[in-house]
């Protein structure tokens, strides 16, 4: 055989195994993986969370998501502190 025939062998059997090798989790189908609203509300039940529904002025909202945007905490914790922060100076 030929030196050019035996790259493309190796070529093709490198392209076979490739081809079938499982693709990793994080990359694959599990890559996003939602947890649906049951399952999330059982977790956040054990961490003792109540959902809280309330309907803020639109500037208000603005503010807080800049304070999100900001800090990079999560909107739950900013919303929370800052609960906790008015209720202490009541």
């Amino acid at each position: 055989m030929k030196l050019a025939d035996l790259e493309k062998n190796k070529g093709s059997k490198i392209q076979t195994k490739m081809q079938q090798s499982a693709t990793p989790g994080r990359f694959g189908a599990d890559a996003n993986v939602a947890v649906d609203r049951r399952e999330q509300r059982r977790r956040d039940q054990a961490l003792g969370l109540v959902p809280f529904a309330v309907k803020l002025d639109s500037a208000l909202v603005k503010q807080i998501r800049a304070l999100v945007s900001d800090g990079g905490a999560q909107l739950n914790d900013v919303v929370a502190e800052l609960l906790k922060k008015g209720l202490e100076n009541k």
